[in-house]
């Protein structure tokens, strides 16, 4: 029997308007839907094992905080990243993001080391998909220290 530590996982909750074309959205994206946690005011989508979207409907998600929900399209609270493993398939997902009816709020960013584009989903949250080459990336931050 292993003694190793269950690895931790993410959840990120965001309010929808609607709850059924935000699921096509993070299906098109590249979520899988999870069966097993979903209802007519919820629904949660997996980008890996551990990472893990659960989309909720406003009144669903004011059942958690008696915070107003932000209009995501005109304030932003936070900025999400989600790694891919290549330019290759930073640039797929942020395509595919477009595709399903995201916008490209921000211009990529390209330095050697890092590649990066974001999407805005239909709400207006904010992911930012990145590429890291982690040696190169450590090499240029040792160069600059010096």
């Amino acid at each position: 029997m292993s003694n190793a530590p269950t690895p931790k996982m993410i959840f990120v909750n965001l309010p929808v308007r609607d709850l059924p074309a935000s699921i096509a959205f993070y299906e098109a994206v590249g979520a899988v839907r999870n069966k097993d946690f979903a209802d007519d005011s919820a629904q949660m989508l997996s980008f890996s094992e551990s990472i893990h979207v659960m989309l909720l409907t406003h009144e669903r998600f004011t059942g958690f905080t008696p915070r107003k929900i932000p209009d995501a399209h005109a304030t932003a609270q936070v900025l999400l990243a989600l790694s891919e493993a290549s330019r290759a398939e930073v640039d797929a997902t942020t395509e595919r993001a477009l595709a399903a009816g995201g916008t490209e709020p921000n211009p990529q960013q390209d330095h050697g080391f890092m590649y990066g584009r974001s999407f805005a989903d239909l709400d207006g949250h904010i992911w930012e998909v990145t590429w890291m080459d982690v040696e190169a990336a450590l090499a240029a931050n040792k160069e600059a220290a010096a």
